[in-house]
């Protein structure tokens, strides 16, 4: 039944607990029967060697488990900047998210980048606030934390108790209970009444969270206004309609480490977040007429699926995950790529535990699952039934911004990398290769210093790849800043038959790339458009300064003239190249980097200090902040100023400063600078 299934991501700033959580709720609800540890290398969704050495997640991981009778489907999603893809992949095509908040980090710089991802998206989401037992966690500053800093309106449904200075367990507001979690791993919940000296909070915070849910329900605000008794369910179904419609985040505390508050967060998740029946239906094109059509969850209409991820697996081949939308499809069948236009068979179907598979018949409506045996498929390709072609709105991932060159160690590493690295670049659609002939280098492109030390490291451990590695680069882009006009007559007399183009182009400042075709009367005849296109894109690819790619420029192709026995495709293509970069040239080109939005916190003494640095490095100072004597301060620095910024940053802060950076824009850059 779909009602009783929940598709969610467990998303959060690095550090703040979210595989620790996962691993606690596959445990709680029966899946496993040991709990793995991140810190111990045991975890069961961080399975891959760099994510078990390093303690980290670098890439999403999926399971499901099932929580009274609510089937739960949960992808534990990385932290880190660096793999923020993930994050945006997987909210893409979930129902609905637990943000987990640090108790004592509050909201901090990941967790406003994943809190805008789900926003984009319109995910429905609620708020966990781990670690209550940390030294220093303040429950009620995250919450205001959530209302100021992310814009959010927080809605508690319970409290943190503390005996003495140890966390003890929570008060639930919808019930009015206190809740302890005992036996050995906290898997015996009990409930009693609400210790004394927390009474009086608790019947104030229950008000206000009455008072406020009655603001949205005529039924409740009637209740309230008599003075008669709410029932839970009520409070329980308004709660529900408010996160679902993303009026309200619920707020629910606990401490996954020690086991106190798990049952509850799984309690939340079947009871307020939406099932694949209460979203918005998901939006596609029909190929066939254009038109824009909405995808209900139906289990008998037409098959359509989205896949967002994909993983190549030494056993099985290439895995696509994919989210169903409607529809069902049994393994062995055949379903339609609408990107690519063509028809693949199903060879095998399999529910994901992690790294571990579970071989099923058939997939669904609502259902998250991997699809064996597709070979040419994408990120963000739309599979379906071929009777209705359509395509699904797709993902948009963050171009990379920094690279690396690498070179293979031998003769037989070079056989082996190009393999390894398309096996990679298809697992990751922010990572980019290209082999450089001129140099005979390849360069990878990733999302930062992290991401690139990580794929090198499973090129030299998963897929046996020796390589030496170069110094970062920085993926630099040339524009235009003015119009220009070019005209080339390309000649070629062999003996045989000759070549001959003529094409008459203006250059201009633009959105992206747009080719204007204004060849009137035949000029040149229509079956050459399409080459002289070809030719620009190709001159677009090095530019005139330093040879990085050109973006952000109109091309016209305003007239020109053929040959009826010397004219040609390559011809043509040729000539545009050639008029292209004549016109780059004249048309005052400019170099573009990367610049990086910049968050430090830092204790308030060191403040001038990174003030300076930031100037230093060629940044703009955005804006400061004072949160419980710490200073955060937020700016913009050129991506090539930020190579080693870790390790000046913490010498010059005592180690006690951290940042984060994310690609924010281009920006012009001087060559002189």
């Amino acid at each position: 039944m779909l009602k009783d299934l929940r598709n969610i991501g467990i998303i959060a700033h690095i550090d703040a607990g979210k595989t620790t959580t996962t691993e606690r709720i596959l445990y709680f609800t029966g899946l496993t029967h040991k709990i793995g540890e991140t810190h111990d290398g045991e975890s069961v969704m961080d399975y891959l060697d760099v994510e078990k050495e390093r303690g980290i997640t670098v890439t999403s991981a999926a399971t499901k488990c099932v929580w009274k009778g609510t089937s739960i489907n949960i992808i534990d999603t990385p932290g880190h900047v660096d793999f923020t893809a993930e994050v945006e992949r997987s909210l893409r095509i979930l129902d609905g998210a637990v943000v987990i908040f640090c108790a004592k980090g509050g909201v901090e710089p990941q967790s406003e980048t994943v809190w805008r991802q789900a926003d984009k998206y319109k995910v429905p989401r609620m708020a966990y606030v781990n670690k209550m037992d940390a030294i220093g966690a303040d429950f009620y500053r995250v919450v205001e934390q959530i209302r100021q800093r992310l814009g959010a309106d927080p809605l508690v449904l319970t409290l943190p108790v503390f005996e003495g200075e140890a966390f003890s367990g929570i008060i639930d507001l919808v019930k009015m209970r206190y809740q302890t979690f005992a036996g050995k791993l906290g898997n015996e919940v009990k409930e009693t009444d609400i210790p004394s000296e927390y009474a009086e909070e608790a019947k104030q915070w229950r008000l206000a969270l009455v008072e406020k849910l009655a603001e949205t329900d005529e039924a409740m605000l009637e209740l309230y206004y008599n003075n008669q008794a709410i029932p839970d369910e009520l409070v329980v179904e308004t709660v529900r309609n408010n996160v679902v419609q993303a009026n309200m985040v619920p707020v629910i505390c606990g401490s996954s480490y020690r086991n106190i508050g798990v049952q509850t967060l799984l309690d939340a998740i079947v009871e307020y977040l939406p099932s694949p029946l209460d979203v918005n239906p998901a939006r596609a094109v029909d190929l066939d007429s254009g038109e824009s059509l909405e995808i209900s969850p139906d289990t008998y209409s037409d098959f359509s699926a989205l896949v967002f991820k994909i993983v190549s697996d030494r056993h099985v081949g290439k895995l696509a995950f994919a989210r169903v939308y409607s529809g069902s499809v049994k393994a062995g069948s055949y379903v339609f790529n609408s990107n690519k236009g063509k028809k693949e068979r199903v060879g095998r179907l399999v529910k994901m535990h992690a790294n571990h598979r579970e071989e099923i018949e058939e997939v669904r409506a609502g259902d998250i699952a991997a699809f064996i045996g597709l070979k040419d498929v994408a990120t963000g390709d739309t599979i379906c039934s071929d009777v209705q072609p359509i395509l699904l709105e797709s993902i948009d991932f963050p171009e990379p911004v920094i690279q690396i060159a690498i070179e293979p160690r031998t003769q037989s590493d070079q056989s082996k990398i190009a393999e390894a690295l398309a096996k990679i670049s298809a697992e990751d659609p922010t990572f980019r290769m290209i082999y450089n002939k001129e140099t005979g280098q390849t360069l990878l492109s990733g999302m930062g210093e992290l991401h690139l030390e990580i794929i090198a490291e499973r090129l030299a451990k998963e897929f046996h790849v020796g390589i030496n590695i170069g110094e970062p680069e920085v993926a630099y882009k040339e524009t235009i800043t003015r119009a220009a006009e070019h005209e080339t007559r390309y000649v070629k007399q062999t003996g045989g038959k000759g070549q001959f183009a003529h094409v008459v182009l203006k250059c201009e400042p633009g959105e992206g790339f747009e080719f204007v075709n204004k060849i009137v009367g035949g000029a040149i005849p229509r079956e050459y458009i399409p080459a002289v296109e070809s030719g620009i894109k190709q001159a677009l690819e090095e530019g005139v300064l330093k040879g990085y790619p050109v973006v952000n420029v109109k091309v016209t192709l305003l007239d020109g003239s053929f040959h009826e026995v010397d004219s040609s495709e390559m011809a043509f293509r040729t000539a545009a190249m050639f008029a292209t970069r004549e016109c780059l040239k004249k048309a005052s080109p400019k170099m573009l980097e990367p610049v990086m939005r910049l968050e430090v916190t830092s204790p308030e003494e060191f403040t001038g200090n990174i003030i300076n640095n930031i100037s230093n490095r060629r940044g703009k100072l955005d804006s400061m902040e004072m949160q419980n004597s710490t200073q955060i301060i937020r700016g913009f620095v050129p991506l090539a100023e930020m190579f080693g910024y870790s390790t000046v940053l913490r010498s010059s802060t005592q180690g006690r400063a951290g940042f984060s950076m994310e690609f924010s824009h281009y920006e012009e850059r001087n060559l002189a600078s």
